[in-house]
């Protein structure tokens, strides 16, 4: 356990230093990926030289995004990252949204490392973990020792993280220099004795692409080539360094993983098999391979170094999966312990432990987590795959933050940063999502199933925060929510599409393929119509499916949508009400229930806007006066007295049953009459006077009263026709001053 510090015992202590920020910056940045993805991918569709252009152009595009971190990390130094930068700057709903992405984001990641465990043994100790086959899922086979090694390394990080702050972030470090120091020497082992070996770099580009399609294509997934440097974002409550230090840790970062990813790259077309004539033909038969001969970098290491050059990037990548389990977790539990401090999650997940670690948040990422082991990496590589949308959402809304904030401030340099990443995010996510000659398929079609489930489950977490939301923090900004479900149809459509060409390309291929002889023999007993109804049938039942499975998603989340509206307006109602019930409170005098003084003023004001207007002709004034109230409370005490007026006030509402009456003093009442009352004006005072006289002989209660009309073109306001009535108020009090004075 970490000792005790003076910080208070609700608030994350400092123990990162600038070496170990920037290990779990790195650390989180590159894992199992920049091994296979990276390599292969990138080489398969981009080329060496494509790729390390594209990469060098992806690394400007993330640190100008590192500009943007930096300038909110200072504005904002909490926990949360983008979630609290969007909460306080774009407000809740866009925080929220920030928040379920960063979510999908770092656990999607965290799975793809800890399952890479079971293939880093399949690589370098045989079957030793493939033990227990349990089923075959989406063409993966399942062993239950393989999920065991998985579900071991995951506890192992949980325990580890939820229990030294200090201890994760030095093993972190420790590991960065070291996969840092491996590959750097394979790849200057293999620089330098590449010239001699005979093997080319040639081609430099895919034959038959574009070199700006090339390039293109690599930039545009630069998101999710280094979504995790911006990890300490999450943890600056954790520096014991000045904050304005972060910008050159998130630079020392991009710039160390942009290094590290060519060194992989160039590593791995130095050298190839000799049955190859060149490094294309030898990537494009990876899936055929097995042990090293898999692993390109594996393989030109070992050629150039022999064991120790396989034993130095088994280390190095070994050392990449820990340090990305350790960063991503760190990352995930902070952001959770964030976003519980704003009560959109249980309280509970922002408790900190001795050791004052969210450790509550560690533990419910940990057991999310024993459920992956189980679902098969093909499955986990989809939803990996869905991070590049994720991660591209992530910095267009730090960028707008960022952009807000900074124009607000009046800062050129970060208003500028912020619209660029705003501009570049956009131009990225347009490439990446819509079907374009650059990128073409750079997210799989799996991927847009994928993200289109996790917004729709983003619509029913957002619904059900909102059902338990009693602060009205949420639900505020429609846009965001009309644009996500835009997004999600798009997505879904875009699925569909590809969905349907695939059932047409594989129904073509049988065709083909029966058309050449090559079907299996059953094909053929059933004639050639048939067959080709069969197929064109099985076409038109994928366009069925799919098209009702997208329906079923847009209806779905447009009933959640609505929903939440309805909700937003019951309690848009309820509040207006309540505004209503506090507005009527402070208008009504309490006593008597009739309005108040201060509901006089209003009208008062009301009917003078009126007769500026010239939209108000006629109406009187009446002033009400009790009479004896005094006496009352000097004999029979003032809760007889208060009795006298509520009395008193009952007669006059009576009389004035169509117009507004107002308790203005202790025992002055003030009637405004129009309409009918205006009317019968002369006959309810005669009836008032009647009363009164009729009461001063019976002891019952007496209001004096003067009335007053407005005279047209005279009165410029109500306050010369009440002087008038409250006049002639007196000269009546005069009149029944007798009455028990």
């Amino acid at each position: 356990m970490e000792e005790e510090e003076s910080a208070k015992p609700d608030k994350l202590i400092t123990y990162l230093t600038p070496k170990t920020a920037w290990a779990l910056s790195l650390g989180t940045t590159i894992g199992w990926g920049s091994f296979v993805v990276t390599g292969n991918t990138y080489l398969l569709r981009a080329g060496p030289v494509g790729s390390v252009v594209g990469l060098i152009i992806g690394a400007l595009v993330m640190l100008l995004i590192a500009r943007n971190y930096h300038y909110m990390m200072i504005c904002y130094p909490n926990a949360g990252g983008v979630y609290a930068y969007a909460k306080n700057q774009l407000g809740h709903d866009y925080g929220f949204l920030s928040a379920w992405f960063l979510s999908l984001t770092y656990i999607a990641i965290f799975w793809a490392n800890a399952t890479s465990l079971p293939l880093f043994a399949k690589y370098f100790l045989g079957n030793i973990f493939r033990f227990g086959h349990l089923y075959k899922i989406f063409g993966y086979d399942v062993y239950l020792g393989e999920a065991l090694l998985t579900a071991g390394a995951i506890a192992l990080t949980g325990l580890l993280c939820s229990q030294s702050k200090r201890s994760a972030a030095r093993i972190a470090l420790a590991l960065a220099i070291v996969f840092t120091a491996a590959i750097s020497v394979c790849f200057a082992r293999a620089a330098f004795l590449h010239a001699g070996s005979g093997f080319s770099f040639a081609p430099a580009f895919i034959p038959d692409a574009s070199a700006f399609s090339c390039v293109c294509f690599v930039a545009v997934v630069s998101p999710w080539a280094f979504i995790g440097f911006e990890n300490i974002s999450h943890s600056i409550e954790g520096f014991n360094f000045p904050h304005r230090k972060s910008f050159k840790i998130l630079t020392a970062a991009v710039l160390t993983a942009t290094a590290l990813y060519i060194f992989v790259i160039m590593l791995s077309i130095s050298a190839y098999p000799p049955e190859y004539d060149n490094w294309i033909s030898y990537i494009k038969d990876l899936d055929n391979l097995q042990g090293i001969k898999a692993l390109p970098p594996f393989y030109a290491a070992h050629h150039y170094m022999g064991s120790a050059g396989t034993v130095l990037l088994m280390a190095a990548l070994l050392a990449l999966i820990i340090t990305s389990l350790v960063g991503n977790m760190v990352a995930l539990s902070r952001l959770l312990y964030a976003v519980a401090k704003d009560d959109v999650i249980p309280a509970r997940y922002a408790q900190l432990n001795k050791a004052r670690i969210p450790a509550n948040a560690v533990r419910l990422v940990t057991c999310i987590s024993f459920l992956i082991p189980f679902v098969g990496r093909t499955a986990i590589g989809w939803i990996v795959d869905v991070t590049t949308i994720g991660a591209t959402i992530i910095y267009g809304l730090l960028s707008w933050s960022s952009w807000k904030f900074a124009r607000a401030e009046e800062k050129k340099l970060e208003t500028f940063t912020g619209m660029a990443g705003i501009v570049l995010m956009l131009l990225f996510g347009v490439l990446l999502i819509v079907p374009n000659p650059f990128t073409h398929n750079a997210i799989t079609t799996e991927a847009h199933f994928l993200f289109t489930i996790w917004a729709i489950l983003g619509f029913a977490v957002f619904h059900h925060i909102i059902k338990r939301d009693r602060s009205g923090k949420f639900g505020s900004s429609v846009t965001v929510w009309v644009a996500l479900i835009t997004f999600v149809v798009i997505l879904s459509l875009i699925w569909m599409t590809r969905s349907n060409q695939k059932a047409v390309e594989e129904a073509s291929e049988r065709i083909a393929l029966y058309f050449s002889g090559m079907e299996n023999a059953e094909a053929y007993t059933k004639g050639n119509g048939e067959f080709l109804r069969l197929a064109m049938r099985s076409v038109h039942i994928s366009n069925f499916t799919n098209t009702f499975i997208v329906m079923a998603l847009f209806v779905l989340s447009i009933t959640m949508l609505v929903s939440s509206f309805m909700i937003l307006k019951k309690r848009e109602q309820a509040h207006e009400e309540e505004l209503g019930k506090a507005r009527n409170m402070a208008t009504t005098d309490l006593m008597t229930g009739v309005k108040n003084k201060r509901a006089f003023t209003e009208h008062e004001a009301r009917v003078n806007s009126q007769l500026a207007s010239g939209s108000l002709e006629k109406f009187a004034v009446v002033v009400c006066d009790v009479n004896g109230l005094k006496w009352v409370n000097d004999n029979k005490g003032h809760q007889a007295g208060d009795e006298y007026i509520k009395a008193a006030c009952r007669m006059i509402c009576a009389l004035f049953k169509r117009s507004p009456v107002f308790r203005v003093g202790g025992d002055e009442f003030v009637v405004v009459l129009m309409n009918d009352d205006y009317e019968d004006r002369e006959k309810i005072m005669a009836e008032l006077n009647r009363q009164s006289e009729h009461n001063s002989q019976n002891g019952g209660v007496i209001v004096a009263a003067g009335m007053s009309e407005y005279i047209l073109g005279k009165d410029l306001s109500m306050e010369p026709v009440f002087e008038r009535a409250d006049s002639l108020m007196y000269a009546r009090k005069k009149q029944l001053k007798g009455a028990r004075e």
